[in-house]
């Protein structure tokens, strides 16, 4: 049992810094006004999903999620997490779309330094995460 609890806290722990990692790329995408088509916390190989803002149930208790750009959801393999913005190449190889000229709110349509937002300037670069680990370099315990 002791095993089991300490196997779902590194899942929790993950999934929030995998939550918040994601988030930020969110953040910047949206603030940029390009369209992000999906937002996963653990993959969802396959196409299966444990949870997803367009499944049926989802979509009778929220009717007004039918409007939402997003899809929201969470995978089933816990190997991290995933945006998927729109007019961007990623691991998918979803091609079909630079067939067609570049839609506004696409990412491939931006200039470089949104696109360069984007990609790199998610809150894993911010001082405040790895804040705490070095706090603890800078004030040792003292002992004795």
């Amino acid at each position: 049992m002791v095993v089991l609890i300490k196997i779902l806290q590194v899942i929790l722990a993950l999934s929030v810094l995998i939550i918040i990692h994601e988030a930020g790329h969110f953040f910047w995408a949206r603030l940029c006004g390009i369209r992000v088509d999906k937002f996963f916390l653990f993959f969802d190989a396959g196409n299966f999903k444990l949870f997803s803002t367009r499944q049926k149930w989802f979509l009778k208790l929220f009717p007004g999620a039918e409007k939402w750009e997003t899809e929201y959801g969470i995978g089933w393999l816990p190997l991290g997490g995933y945006c998927k913005i729109a007019g961007m190449v990623d691991e998918s190889m979803d091609t079909e779309y630079l067939r067609n000229e570049p839609k506004s709110w696409e990412f491939r349509s931006h200039p470089a330094w949104q696109r360069l937002l984007v990609m790199q300037f998610h809150p894993g670069h911010l001082p405040l995460r790895r804040h705490p680990v070095h706090l603890g370099r800078r004030f040792p315990e003292k002992r004795g």
